[in-house]
């Protein structure tokens, strides 16, 4: 295999998930496989290779320059799942290595910095942990080159990270690596075969994975000639140097597109009323064709209900009744329900400032406060525990709502037998009852549909109950968008954040006209079915191009293995 027919390769799948990393792994299981570059008949084979490294790890034990080590079992072909090409042996790690553990002393972070306090950085010496440095110190304990393979704290089960790396020069390594160093064989080719190394079976523990000593120096490996290695090793820098150009130039690629679908975004949110029609159009055309990340297609959403919100998803009806006279019935309706007792009459709220209004909305719209369109704001009280049961009404928990949309979550769901006195009448929901997080993440959403049955909530939960002629959704579309988002982030306080019920009384909400709120979130919902199936092609495309990744490298691999069997026959 050589880089033009890699390129070649490549260029299908280029946005493959994961393409790059996993094209890089491709690479290395082809060079510990001895697949990479031809064998020479003429190399000193690798058997004569251990003779040799045996021969150096006895010198240095009489020396007295390293420990005699305790004796492994020795491993064999069968260890491999896969047949090493002629001239190559299959030993262990702890054959063709010294194993330096016992030189380890982990330090934490707090002593190191106090050890280097007044000294300068040509004083200091880098500190290696599991997969990478972790700092700096004072002084060191190893002075080489030597492989670090993680101990603990290392993404063992994940084929495309790193496991193994390689040091240089003086250094400190702590306990969460093993300290190898080479002897005679080449330590870069050691760091690519443990890399690729399948160490399910090794290592122990399930939520922090670990490779003790014992698993470790006992690690099978396929031994090439001495000059096999180094060609091995020449082989995959240049094409380790292809990969960097390929994700190079695919950063390039996603750098273009990012820039484009920015632009877009930033021409709709912050409109030029004389372009903003051709801008939209534009932009739905185009955005499709750009976008080829969630993320992007997440920005579009909330580029959405930015646009609704500030009245410039559609165009007005000049026919529409003002919200200014929405709003006189909704006082004569809250002004009925004081006077027939069913709720409180309230203080009035302060009046909304020019700093409140951050836009300037349609002529036919309204700013009020959200307390103005309510008749019921609240929250659940502390003691529902004790209520807790294993059937009975749906008990709404922060756990219940989402950050970026209101339906609920109820895969997980806790029950409660309601008490019988005001509690449990003040806090029951009702269909069109809007529910707000005020503690912690402010700002999650629920919004009760129809036929959801008897249900409550808690203290972390503000419930928004509209007066019933503005009971659509609206409101719960407001509260999910950027503006509404905003809002909830200012009068967070305290350690835990929080939002008083004041806070959310007062919140301020652009009204518009009665029929064009329906319009809107009419509009909002082709437009978000339209994200939806954005989506669902990103992932369909995603599969398809991971499918296509498979089948060419294995194809990559089946022609390597067809050229050798026609070479031996």
């Amino acid at each position: 295999m050589n880089a033009d027919c890699l390129l070649a390769h490549y260029e299908k799948i280029a946005d493959a998930p994961d393409a790059i990393a996993r094209l890089r792994r491709f690479i290395l299981d082809l060079a510990v496989r001895g697949k990479l570059v031809p064998q020479d008949p003429n190399d000193e084979p690798a058997s004569e290779l251990l003779r040799r490294i045996a021969k150096e790890k006895a010198r240095l034990v009489k020396a007295g320059e390293i420990k005699r080590e305790k004796p492994t079992e020795r491993a064999s072909a069968d260890d491999l799942d896969f047949d090493a090409p002629a001239g190559w042996s299959v030993t262990c790690l702890s054959e063709i290595t010294i194993c330096l553990d016992y030189r380890r002393v982990p330090i934490n972070g707090t002593e190191r910095d106090a050890r280097n306090v007044g000294k300068s950085q040509k004083e200091l010496f880098p500190y290696y942990g599991a997969t990478q440095q972790q700092g700096w110190i004072d002084d060191y304990l190893f002075d080489g080159e030597f492989i670090l393979l993680g101990e603990d704290g290392v993404p063992f089960h994940d084929q495309l990270r790193t496991k193994a790396y390689l040091i240089t020069g003086k250094s400190w390594v702590n306990n969460h690596a093993h300290v190898f160093q080479g002897i005679l064989a080449s330590p870069r080719f050691l760091v690519h075969y443990l890399n690729v190394f399948d160490y399910a079976g090794r290592v122990v523990g399930a939520t922090r994975a670990k490779l003790n000593q014992a698993q470790a120096v006992t690690i099978p490996v396929p031994l090439p000639p001495l000059a096999e290695q180094h060609r091995i090793v020449a082989k995959v820098d240049e094409l380790m140097g292809l990969c960097d150009r390929l994700e190079a130039a695919r950063a390039n690629r996603e750098g273009v597109r990012d820039r484009l679908v920015a632009a877009s975004l930033v021409r709709l949110n912050a409109p030029d009323p004389e372009t903003f029609h051709a801008d939209a159009r534009f932009a739905l055309d185009a955005l499709p064709a750009l976008t080829t990340r969630p993320d992007q297609i997440k920005a579009l959403r909330q580029t959405i209900l930015n646009l609704a919100v500030r009245g410039k998803l559609l165009t007005q009806d000049e026919n529409d009744e003002p919200a200014s006279e929405l709003l006189k019935r909704i006082a004569k309706e809250k002004a009925r329900l004081v006077k027939a007792g069913e709720i409180r009459k309230e203080k009035a709220r302060p009046p909304i400032s020019d700093d409140d209004k951050s836009f300037d909305p349609p002529n036919s719209w309204s700013w009020v406060r959200l307390g103005d369109l309510s008749q019921l704001v609240t929250s659940g009280s502390r003691d529902w525990a004790q209520h807790y049961a294993t059937e009975g009404a749906i008990f709404v928990r922060m756990g219940n709502l989402s950050k970026d949309h209101y339906r609920l979550r109820l895969d997980h769901i806790q029950r409660v037998k309601a008490p019988s006195d005001g509690e449990g009448t003040r806090t029951r929901l009702q269909p069109g009852d809007i529910l707000i997080s005020i503690t912690g993440d402010v700002g999650m959403l629920g919004l009760i549909p129809e036929g959801f049955g008897e249900a409550y909530i808690n203290q972390h939960t503000a419930m928004v109950r509209p007066i019933t002629e503005i009971k659509g959704r609206y409101l719960a579309e407001l509260f999910r968008s950027p503006f509404a988002q905003g809002q909830f982030n200012q009068p967070q306080r305290g350690i835990k954040n929080s939002f008083r019920l004041t806070d959310v009384t007062q919140f301020v909400v652009p009204l518009p006209p009665l029929a064009e709120q329906h319009r809107i979130v009419a509009k909002v919902d082709a437009l978000m079915a339209l994200c939806d199936r954005l989506e669902a092609s990103l992932t369909a495309t995603a599969a398809t191009r991971r499918r296509l990744l498979d089948a060419l490298l294995a194809e990559a691999l089946a022609s390597v293995e067809a050229r050798e069997l026609e070479a031996a026959e």
